[in-house]
């Protein structure tokens, strides 16, 4: 047997099912499902392209009623094969739901009281036969403050305004309920409730991170009660992220692995994180509200990751998954970029592209079998970017100047060396060696030249001793344009390339913005709309060697010459 969730549509009552009356009376389930959703998974089995229900008439009704209200998720079922014993199932089923309390807020604490003991929510739905989802949506009520909980299981608040307080901070919740219990003023609910959480209301002085003396805006006072509140967001902002970026110094310098600061409004899921000491590897989170709160979750650590060191420490083997600064269009677009630049600037040093040449075929080579390499874009905004880079149209120049060399006609393929995916292309040996026989021996090292850059494998440690060994200039072939800057995804990578740009309180003042805020703000500084730090800015990206901007490492181009630079020093 397998559980499987099913949409609505695809069952049907069976005829075999023991229940021949009463099958619809389903008043006093009604209330319960639409609380607490379907604890106990239909019993079902195939039946002409759908499935017909075995055990749970009862409930498959209770749904269609509920269906009748609004849209439903797709039902838990357990599907029975033929050796399957129905009877033992249902008891079984039964036996693990009356393990839960059956009071909602109860269950809910006992999901969350199994989340503490190392449980995840997997772990919970597979073990009950109930959604991921809804064991998440379940721990996250649990974590709201006792009183919210108590007013719910007395009826005094409704189930839609509990959901959205489960969006809400600590602080948020309590002041939410100071609103609720005060017979003067009233508690947000529904949309207006969204709103008062996510940044309807004013950012309150009692949020800054900072000293009120440095704000250089005005500051609003509430005539009927005690709190104040800045009038300009942005210059908050720029002070609040610059104290989140100093406290994100401090917590490294103090010993922490890692701090991740989060958008302003992203929600942190506490329930799916594990509490781990600064010694054992826990990382802490800076989550932002709209309203400038600011909530540091220190000794924080993914509950997969947590697990995963478990394994390690139980001897289990296990891969390490650190996430890359660079992505892989963003790694072949760099590539590209900078095998083209090498290449040509090998085109004026035929002594080197010799001697490469003849290593090469002494050692063997991923491009010598012979083919050219094949300048494969992973899409066609790099292909595009690549067409308008000065090296690539200096280097077809040369090639079309080998062609009328070698007596080639225009109509030729486009390589002068085969493509390694060409395999209708053979050319004849004899009448290039015939040809060649007739040419100077300057003209044959011109065209060894440009074969052997031609055959040059893009994104290998060899560009980057080149680049090195030939003091190749970036900046002379290429220039930060549109496609750079949209495949870059790393927000870490991403500000501190801002502060390349633009300097430290630039990038401090905007730690937790979007990186697409950030990477705009990095088109400006190149457009002249800002004024640089520095003229005739460079990436660390096309430097030689390649330098990264973050301390993760992963970066293969980074990787591929730290493994052979001791061999060219």
């Amino acid at each position: 047997m397998k559980l499987q969730h099913i949409n609505i549509e695809n069952l049907k009552t069976a005829n075999v099912n023991v229940r021949k009356k009463g099958g619809k009376e389903i008043t006093d389930l009604l209330p319960s499902i639409r609380s607490l959703g379907l604890l106990q998974p239909l019993l079902v089995r195939p039946n002409c392209g759908g499935f017909e229900i075995i055990a749970g008439q009862r409930r498959y009704h209770a749904l269609e009623k509920l269906a009748e209200e609004g849209e439903i998720e797709p039902v838990p079922c357990i599907i029975m094969d033929e050796q399957d014993n129905a009877k033992a199932i249902e008891a079984s089923l039964a036996e693990n739901i009356a393990r839960l309390p059956m009071d909602e807020i109860d269950q809910y604490k006992a999901f969350a009281a199994m989340a503490k003991q190392g449980l995840s929510a997997e772990d919970i739905a597979s073990q009950f036969g109930i959604t991921e989802r809804l064991v998440t949506q379940r721990l996250a009520i649990a974590n709201l403050i006792n009183p919210i909980l108590t007013a719910y299981r007395n009826g005094d608040i409704h189930a839609g305004t509990i959901r959205i307080l489960t969006m809400a901070s600590k602080r948020q919740q309590k002041a939410w309920l100071e609103l609720y219990k005060s017979e003067e003023d009233q508690a947000p609910e529904g949309y207006a409730l969204k709103s008062w959480l996510f940044g309807g209301a004013n950012i309150a002085t009692e949020n800054a991170l900072f000293d009120l003396d440095n704000y250089r805006g005005g500051i609003v006072s509430d005539l009927f009660g005690d709190d104040k509140y800045f009038d300009d967001a942005s210059k908050f902002w720029e002070l609040q992220n610059t104290a989140i970026a100093k406290a994100k110094e401090q917590y490294l310098i103090n010993g922490w692995k890692d701090v991740i600061v989060l958008d302003v409004g992203e929600y942190f899921p506490v329930y799916d994180y594990v509490d781990t000491t600064k010694e054992e590897g826990g990382k802490v989170y800076v989550a932002s509200k709209h309203d400038g709160e600011v909530t540091f979750y220190e000794g924080q650590l993914p509950r997969k990751e947590a697990q995963a060191k478990l394994k390690v420490a139980n001897g289990e083997e296990t891969t390490a998954n650190v996430r890359p600064e660079l992505t892989k269009p963003m790694q072949n677009y760099l590539d590209l970029h900078r095998h083209s630049a090498v290449r040509t600037e090998l085109l004026g040093h035929s002594d080197i592209a010799l001697r490469l040449a003849v290593a090469q075929i002494i050692a063997g080579s991923d491009r010598w079998t012979v083919h050219a390499d094949p300048q494969k874009a992973n899409n066609d905004s790099i292909a595009e970017s690549l067409a308008t880079n000065k090296a690539e149209n200096k280097f077809a120049e040369e090639r079309q100047r080998v062609r009328e060399l070698l007596g080639w006609s225009d109509d030729v393929a486009d390589t002068i060396v085969p493509a390694k995916n060409d395999w209708q292309r053979q050319n004849d040996i004899h009448e290039i060696f015939a040809k060649l026989i007739e040419l100077d021996e300057a003209t044959v090292i011109r065209i060894l030249t440009f074969v052997v850059a031609e055959t040059l494998p893009a994104g290998s440690a060899l560009v980057e001793a080149l680049g090195n060994l030939l003091s190749a200039d970036m900046g002379e072939y290429w220039q930060v344009d549109e496609i750079f800057l949209d495949l870059h995804r790393d927000k870490e990578a991403i500000n501190a390339m801002l502060k390349h740009i633009g300097g430290k309180r630039v990038a401090d003042g905007n730690i937790s913005a979007t990186a697409k805020v950030q990477k705009k703000i990095i088109a400006d500084y190149l457009d002249g709309t800002r004024q640089p730090q520095k003229q005739d800015w460079q990436s660390r990206y096309m430097d030689f060697p390649m330098r990264a901007y973050t301390k993760r490492g992963g970066v293969p181009t980074i990787e591929n010459w730290k493994a052979v630079k001791k061999q060219y020093v």
